[in-house]
């Protein structure tokens, strides 16, 4: 079987049949209308264009107002959202895609300014993340969080519901956990930024039961095939460290396999946030995959390219592959590949904020050739 058409191969997910292999990762892009969180109509024209993908997974959404840790990103925890969020499903479907939303929630990667009423990010304990977070008035310092109580948790898990149960209303096929990158879910695993004494701290098993209660709750929600989990092993972005990586997500890995999930969604140790590095970690798709027994999917996602995504398919290590980078430069990305056609370039200084600059002008193939012609 030729790349092209390990690529474009149908696939079962869950209850959903994919049209090809190819799918399009979260990508915070931070073009909601403000104030308010809200998905636009021009959002929902950036992913009509890419509704070329298998699947998509929508931009990390922040599931309640205490989850947001970067200026104008799209919410899930208001009326209003669920309506802005309906024009995107709409879109997607209308271009032949399914489209799962990923829950969010950042813990204290965040800033007292993204807070409701300026109060402190919250998180497993007082421990300060090293770096910035983007505000309205541009990069801060992220501040000492404040430290959940035990109390507070199932309330936590009731924001993962409620959203998830939203996103339902809206039109989304399924829902992603995001519990990578550094965020809420992947410091309670981390026993570096979560030094609690409760009963979730200090094991691994107790650092892992918020996502497993998250977990639960959500496909509570949703039901079988309708529900992924995106985990980063390798990861380091964001401050986030881990003593024995493997030990921690071998772990995790087992304990979701007993779920009736989609798929879980790996990132590959040759990337951290959206930059490309030399892997630290010998923690890749192919170490995971005889972990999953079920029917659940393994989508491996960063670093990419059509040659390294019909080998990792082909070779048995995923059975789907995720594109950030290049399905934003390059709405028509299925096509190109079938194709082996030229990759528009991405342009880093429009990935953040701005206007329809970056967003929705990168052109197609046809556009080009039409140009191409014209001249």
């Amino acid at each position: 079987m030729s790349q092209a058409e390990v690529l474009h191969t149908p696939l079962a997910l869950g209850a959903i049949t994919l049209r090809n292999r190819l799918v399009m990762a979260p990508l915070t892009r931070m073009r909601a209308s403000m104030p308010g969180n809200v998905p636009t109509e021009m959002n929902a024209r950036y992913y009509r264009q890419r509704a070329t993908a298998g699947l998509i997974i929508s931009e990390a959404t922040p599931i309640s107002p205490t989850a947001h840790g970067y200026y104008a990103t799209p919410g899930m925890h208001s009326p209003d959202q669920v309506e802005g969020w309906k024009l995107i499903t709409r879109a997607v479907h209308e271009g032949g895609a399914p489209m799962f939303l990923q829950l969010w929630h950042v813990g204290r990667v965040s800033h007292s300014d993204l807070q409701p009423g300026g109060a402190l990010p919250v998180a497993p304990s007082a421990i300060a993340a090293a770096g910035n977070t983007i505000t309205a008035t541009g990069p801060q310092p992220m501040p000492v969080p404040r430290a959940l109580e035990t109390a507070e948790l199932p309330a936590i898990v009731e924001d993962y519901r409620l959203a998830a149960s939203r996103a339902m209303d809206a039109g989304f096929d399924g829902v992603e956990i995001h519990a990578a990158n550094g965020y809420l879910l992947e410091q309670f695993l981390s026993e570096h930024a979560n030094h609690r004494t409760d009963g979730y701290g200090g094991s691994i098993e107790n650092r892992t039961r918020l996502l497993l209660e998250v977990t639960e709750a959500v496909t509570s929600v949703w039901g079988p095939g309708r529900v992924g989990v995106r985990l980063s092993p390798s990861n380091t972005y964001q401050d986030i460290h881990h003593a024995d990586r493997w030990e921690v997500f071998s772990y995790a890995f087992r304990q979701l396999d007993r779920f009736p999930l989609a798929y879980v969604h790996l990132v590959e140790p040759r990337v951290a946030g959206n930059n490309d590095i030399e892997p630290v970690f010998d923690l890749a798709s192919s170490r995971f995959r005889p972990l999953l027994t079920g029917s659940q999917r393994l989508i491996s996602a960063g670093g990419h390219n059509r040659e390294s995504a019909a080998r990792t398919i082909g070779e048995g290590h995923a059975d789907l592959v995720a594109f950030g980078r290049l399905f934003l430069a390059n709405p028509d990305l299925p096509e190109r590949f079938r194709l082996n056609a030229p990759l528009n370039r991405y342009d880093r200084a429009t990935f953040y904020g701005g206007t329809e600059q970056g967003y929705l002008d990168y052109p197609a193939l046809d556009s080009q050739s039409h140009a191409a012609g014209g001249a």
